[in-house]
């Protein structure tokens, strides 16, 4: 019997020494720096610095700039980009935005399941509505700048290798549901902590993001009146963002170990020169600006204006971007762009009553413009200039004037914003804002390409992207092409 027992517990010890050993082996088996669950909490704030620096502040910025004339590409790429020489048609172009974008799309989609119904995190109201609302940032800039684009099949790696192309018309449906749904998420009670320091935009204040998401709204609603006009809309959604440029949505940096996208790129490029057109505008206007805009390029022994579309390729001699400073923002959206909203609604609605207010809007609009931290005018000098010289030009033809002051402040960190501005008005039969590139007359981009990543990978992606020259004459829906 003793013999027996000590059998049994013989095979007891092993299998328990056995079962250990596969405990201890799961355990090395696991990479305790690679958790396969981390909270939403500290999940978002990647996707949010990347929307900042990798999408708003990226390639599609500095290429915006060059095309709608507040910088020269004088060197390199962005000097093909001046010349439309290969550049603009090419799939390689914008393929790291292209990438940051749907990286960001699914990384925020991770954290709405979590979120919603049935997630881990059910009930995490505001975290949910940060991240609906960083979607509908990056699908729209994706969508304003390319057209259709891959998205309800999208984000399903593994299971889905070659989506199918969205209706550009069905992809801002989308953007307006991600934004009325975290409306609605903003405004409910949530028993989950606030994201806080996670949050590098508002430090997790729920209401500086629904007055985001409310700006956004009147942002694409403005963006769709060609195709859908609703300009008392517009004043209504600007009316709940912001009251002043304190409430704005901006992603700063300090400069020291966090550099501002356009100023990183003149250190690391060097590829822009300061803008014959856009210093003309200034000019027209005895605009302040113009003495605050620009510097001498540090190699320069003075100051020189690069020609747009004909300038030389040649670094060290045009004046550069004195705006460029490292620890200028990035806009997400600025109080500026919502009064500029507001002016062009006004506008738009006519009537002596609604002009009055859309010159009021307008004079708010440059006020904040001038005091931006990187342009560094008063508001009393705002107020001079609107009164001796905005207000005039503003009578003579109020849409011009507005649009055109609106595509001043966007020097130079709204670039993106100017540029799905310009193509809008150009659709709408409102040539207001004068290009000087002569390459423009058949060679303005209406459009950019899709990443090489999907083109050479994805059928659908490669033939709607063919050999790139589409780029020159197929306008996007909102602006009243097909696609």
């Amino acid at each position: 019997m003793r013999k027996i027992l000590n059998i049994l517990l013989v095979g007891v010890i092993g299998f328990s020494a056995w079962s250990c050993s596969e405990d201890i082996m799961d355990d090395i088996n696991k990479n305790v720096n690679d958790p396969t669950d981390v909270a939403t909490r500290l999940t978002i704030t990647n996707p949010m610095v990347s929307t900042a620096f990798s999408v708003v502040g990226s390639d599609l910025a500095f290429y915006s700039s060059v095309y709608i004339e507040h910088n020269v590409g004088i060197w390199n790429q962005h000097y093909n980009a001046e010349i439309r020489s290969g550049e603009p048609v090419s799939s390689t172009t914008y393929n790291n935005p292209w990438g940051s974008i749907y990286k960001n799309l699914y990384d925020l989609n991770v954290i709405i399941e979590k979120c919603s119904e049935g997630g881990d995190e059910e009930g995490n109201y505001h975290t949910l509505g940060i991240a609906q609302i960083l979607s509908a940032i990056n699908l729209a800039t994706l969508t304003d700048v390319m057209g259709d684009v891959p998205w309800s099949e999208a984000l399903q790696p593994g299971v889905i290798y070659t989506p199918n192309l969205d209706k550009q018309e069905d992809v801002y449906a989308a953007v307006f549901k991600f934004l009325d749904d975290a409306i609605a998420n903003l405004g409910e009670e949530s028993l989950f902590p606030s994201l806080g320091g996670q949050d590098f935009i508002y430090g997790g204040d729920e209401e500086s993001w629904l007055k985001l998401a409310y700006g956004l709204k009147a942002r694409y609603t403005m963006r769709l009146s060609h195709r859908s006009p609703a300009y008392a809309e517009v004043i209504t959604l600007a009316n709940n963002s912001f009251a002043s440029a304190a409430e704005q949505a901006q992603f700063e940096y300090d400069g020291t170990s966090a550099y501002s996208p356009f100023y990183r790129f003149f250190t690391d490029r060097d590829y822009f020169g300061a803008s014959q057109s856009l210093n003309d505008k200034l000019v027209e206007r005895n605009d302040p600006r113009v003495n605050v805009f620009w510097k001498n390029h540090p190699a320069a022994g003075g100051f020189e204006l690069a020609p747009n579309g004909t300038p030389e390729q040649i670094q060290g001699r045009y004046g550069i971007s004195a705006l460029s400073v490292a620890d200028a923002p990035t806009y997400l959206l600025s109080y500026h762009e919502i009064e500029f909203l507001k002016a062009e609604a006004y506008v738009r609605l006519g009537g002596a009553a609604n002009l009055a207010l859309a010159q009021t809007a307008l004079r708010n609009a440059i006020s904040a413009a001038f005091q931006k931290v990187n342009v560094g005018l008063t508001a009393a000098e705002a107020q001079t200039y609107f009164d001796d010289y905005v207000l005039a030009l503003f009578t003579a033809n109020p849409l011009k004037e507005v649009m055109n002051q609106k595509y001043i402040a966007f020097f130079e960190e709204e670039a993106i914003e100017a540029y799905n501005d310009y193509r809008r008005l150009k659709a709408m039969g409102d040539d207001v804002i004068e290009l000087a590139n002569p390459k423009n007359n058949t060679q303005f981009p209406v459009r950019f390409t899709y990443g090489a990543d999907d083109v050479t990978t994805n059928a659908n992606v490669r033939e709607a992207y063919g050999d790139g020259t589409y780029v020159y004459s197929e306008n996007v829906w909102w602006a009243g092409g097909t696609r």
